[in-house]
């Protein structure tokens, strides 16, 4: 039993959380309304202003990672930004390779729910992406593949396949690092894709137009004609000038026709229950449109192959003087913040055309110019930062507190929260990169559109659950029988409680990894108030119902949800 009532908890807690919500300390304060349900958290004077320097290192983390970690913390400390780069750059560990097997569409009998689970949805890739995002070593290649995984989309909401699912993810793990027309032409070829935006059996005489759409719009070029820092190039009266035109995206279908899924097991092309979704397609070549294609300003000859109508189609777009800057934007919105200036997109775009040594699209060089940029490694100004969306809000609660997993109980709560990973609403995403934050007239906070009363109100439950009544025999930690290779799920409390009487060190370890030593004096001192409420004559259960009681101040306040 504890020695204190549930009020006197309540009120500590209370007060604990109206510090956290307020302005300076590094993190956003709440207006405390909201318009048309949004929850607007509002840009705050930065730790800088108010005189608290915030750890690099954590922030670098917050940025390449999907949660500071002690350990990893402090391995940026050691090596620099450069060198933590460098050995990002060549670790290994996430994949989901060995999820791509194509099975037969009828290999489940209607009624074996468990099958249809481990080959027809998204939960065992979504498992290990949450498994690896928590423990796999190659954190940096994870959040890349995260980000580029929001630009080029494809869903289990429209196309159930485990297989192709995994395949058509494993592209960005595999091309992170990679160059990025390389990564154009994967995903061009990919089933998984063919099927989402119906580029599979489009054929000549009736070309589909989806693919062609998307690609120019969404993977490439973006709609309107850029400059290098990502601003709109404009006509004379000011009215922005489109990048492709209704008969370049009509030429582009007929370049991409003739290709269909290859099959499992050698089956017939006409066998619909034998679709290979993670592999390349395959040429029908009676299908393909042979005839001269215009396009962005290329021509591809009457007769040009199959093979060649797709390398110009990617080509043209690859090389557009807009790709640099759209691309940029997109990856520093992701990474770092979705208000970054012409300048740094400039920077960024710039080294997309040329990584120093004559190379377009090193996406190595794009990253590491990202992450090092001056904008990415100052503290943020009240226009900087990034909202956590709800997955990167979940992960880094977690890895702040320590768990083991093989995913299933990340996977069982993120749509709960509005972002089922692998499972976005459309192609364009669980939002857009320019979504405006509510009540500003000129700042971007793509995040902001997944925060509304409902959301928030269950991420707040989720935060609850895995602190207050976090403790490891929570029933949705455990292993699940119907998943071959299940362990569950728990959380390492251990360290937490090692600390015993020693609230201070407590304290400075979630200042450190939730707000990178963002917090002013006032709110250290309540996060203690309100962890000395608690006692028990059990040190080590009561040294974990204080971590507990802290941690979920600290991961329910605006402050924890914006990264500076």
């Amino acid at each position: 039993m504890y020695s204190v009532s549930r009020n006197v908890l309540a009120a500590g807690a209370a007060m604990a959380l109206a510090l956290l919500a307020g302005c300076g300390g590094g993190g956003s304060g709440s207006s405390g309304s909201a318009s048309g349900g949004l929850v607007s958290i509002t840009p705050s004077p930065t730790p800088a202003a108010a005189g608290t320097a915030m750890d690099d290192g954590v922030r670098l983390a917050q940025q390449a990672s999907f949660g500071p970690t002690p350990a990893l913390v402090d391995r940026i400390h050691s090596l620099g930004v450069s060198g933590w780069l460098d050995e990002q750059f060549a670790a290994t560990g996430s994949t989901y390779g060995d999820l791509a097997s194509d099975v037969r569409g009828d290999s489940c009998a209607a009624t074996d729910s468990a099958c249809t689970t481990l080959h027809f949805t998204r939960t065992p890739v979504a498992m290990r992406f949450y498994a690896d995002a928590i423990s796999a070593p190659d954190q940096l290649r994870q959040r890349v593949a995260f980000a580029l995984s929001q630009m080029i989309v494809a869903s289990e909401a429209a196309v159930r396949s485990t297989a192709g699912i995994a395949g058509f993810n494993q592209l960005f793990l595999t091309y992170a690092f990679g160059n990025y027309r390389d990564l154009l032409l994967a995903v061009t070829m990919n089933g998984y894709m063919g099927d989402y935006l119906d580029m599979a059996d489009s054929r000549k005489g009736t070309p589909s137009e989806n693919y062609a759409r998307e690609f120019l719009q969404l993977f490439s070029m973006g709609p309107d004609q850029l400059a290098m820092d990502g601003t709109p190039q404009r006509d004379t009266s000011g009215g922005t000038l489109p990048n492709y035109t209704a008969d370049d995206i009509r030429e582009v279908a007929r370049a991409l026709t003739g290709w269909t899924y290859a099959r499992v097991g050698s089956a017939a092309i006409t066998d619909n229950q034998a679709i290979a979704y993670a592999q390349p397609m395959v040429m029908v070549a009676a299908r393909y449109d042979s005839a001269e294609k215009k396009f962005l300003g290329t021509t591809v000859a009457a007769g040009a192959s199959q093979q060649a109508s797709v390398a110009a189609v990617i080509d043209a777009a690859f090389n557009h003087s807009s790709t640099p800057p759209f691309v940029a934007r997109h990856l520093i919105t992701h990474l770092v913040t979705p208000n970054p200036s012409p300048a740094y997109i400039g920077r960024v775009a710039a080294v997309f055309v040329n990584n120093g040594s004559g190379v377009r699209g090193d996406l190595k060089a794009v990253v590491r110019a990202i992450l090092t940029d001056a904008e990415a490694r100052a503290p943020q100004a009240s226009s900087g930062g990034k909202l956590k969306e709800p997955v990167l809000a979940m992960t880094s609660l977690a890895r702040a507190i320590g768990f083991t997993t093989d995913g299933y109980v990340f996977q069982a709560r993120d749509a709960t929260i509005a972002e089922p990973v692998m499972r976005a609403p459309s192609v364009f995403n669980f939002y857009p990169d320019d979504f405006p934050l509510p009540g500003s007239a000129t700042l971007r906070s793509p995040a902001s559109k997944l925060l509304t009363s409902a959301t928030v109100l269950r991420l707040h439950n989720l935060v609850y659950d895995w602190t207050v009544s976090g403790d490891a025999g929570r029933s949705e930690y455990a292993a699940v029988a119907a998943i071959p290779g299940s362990s569950g799920s728990a959380p390492v409390w251990a360290d937490w409680e090692a600390f015993g009487d020693n609230v201070d060190s407590m304290v400075d370890r979630i200042n450190l990894l939730l707000f990178a030593k963002g917090l002013t004096q006032a709110q250290r001192d309540a996060l203690k108030a309100a962890a000395m409420e608690i006692s028990n004559v059990d040190p080590k259960l009561q040294a974990r119902k204080r971590a507990q009681m802290m941690l979920y101040i600290a991961a329910t306040s605006p402050m924890f949800l914006v990264d500076r």
